[in-house]
């Protein structure tokens, strides 16, 4: 029988397990070499705009190149500040590994970032929700969704619901994944994870045909959803489930196990699980000699 890991250890595990594979990473964004190239593309227009003025014996090309020079100007002002403080979180929680790390991660996230700062509160959520999901939840729901950005409100959302679905509150997230508009996420891993957590509140909440229907759509398996795999077999596991799909729910299973067997504990302890998820959860907990039989009976 396999050695009984601690809370810290399989908690390290699904960190370890959730981390991005350096192999996989895209390169980091050449800001430079975008700004020669708008800059190059401003001055062809200026150089387009002056020959019109020049042949037409009127300056209206001229004001609107001026007036796009000045919008381009300032997105590519804001643009920059939005980078600079991308960075500046990801280097904070660089050294959030630790449960001490990430208490100080925190701490760091609410001195140097102003309280309504939403990138800055769901960096802090994503720290929190390792230590206390409430805790988190409660930080993301200090978010105004109606003054948001309709990118920053979706991801409130989406990590709102997936906490609440953590918590055996699928009800919750299902009023919250309604409002997200998957067909409007144009970067592919947000639109999967969006989908994904989508698709296990539907299928928790009556609608598993909808949710098998959209997981479809997205490859667990495929590199670019390494971060989303085992969510996304969670998802499915449930979906399965809830269409009383054995054979689904076995395989979502396995791949889990495949992927860490400690994973099969949240069908075991966690709350408001489709019986027969909860079961097959226990078989092959069992199976694999993880908990004593008398311990996964208890309730």
């Amino acid at each position: 029988m396999a050695k009984k890991k601690s809370a810290e250890e399989i908690q390290k595990e699904l960190r370890d397990l959730s981390k991005p594979d350096p192999a996989t990473q895209k390169p980091p964004f050449d800001a430079k070499k975008t700004i020669i190239r708008i800059v190059g593309v401003l001055a062809l227009l200026w150089i387009v705009a002056g020959a019109f003025s020049s042949f037409f014996h009127t300056s209206i090309p001229l004001y609107i190149s001026g007036v796009l020079t000045v919008v381009v100007a300032g997105v590519m002002v804001w643009a920059q500040r939005m980078m600079k403080k991308q960075q500046a979180i990801g280097a904070i929680l660089q050294g959030a590994d630790t449960p001490e790390g990430r208490k100080e991660a925190v701490e760091r996230l609410k001195k140097e970032f102003k309280a309504g700062d939403s990138q800055a509160v769901l960096a802090r959520a994503q720290l929190e929700m390792q230590e206390d999901p409430r805790k988190a939840l409660a930080t993301l729901e200090s978010v105004n969704l109606d003054k948001e950005m309709a990118p920053i409100a979706a991801q409130v959302r989406a990590m709102r619901a997936m906490i609440h679905l953590t918590l055996g509150e699928a009800q919750e997230a299902r009023k919250l994944v309604d409002a997200l508009d998957l067909s409007k996420q144009g970067e592919a891993k947000l639109r999967a994870m969006f989908a994904t957590v989508a698709a296990e509140a539907w299928a928790r909440t009556g609608q598993a045909k909808k949710a098998i229907d959209t997981l479809e759509l997205f490859n667990p398996e495929d590199p670019d959803n390494a971060e989303l795999r085992a969510q996304m077999w969670r998802a499915r596991a449930f979906a399965y489930a809830h269409l009383n799909d054995m054979k689904g729910v076995g395989r979502a299973l396995r791949k889990l196990a495949d992927l860490n067997p400690q994973l099969l504990a949240m069908f075991v302890s966690a709350k408001k699980v489709h019986p027969l998820l909860e079961r097959e959860a226990k078989q092959m907990v069992m199976k694999l000699g993880l908990v004593p039989t008398k311990m996964i009976r208890q309730r």
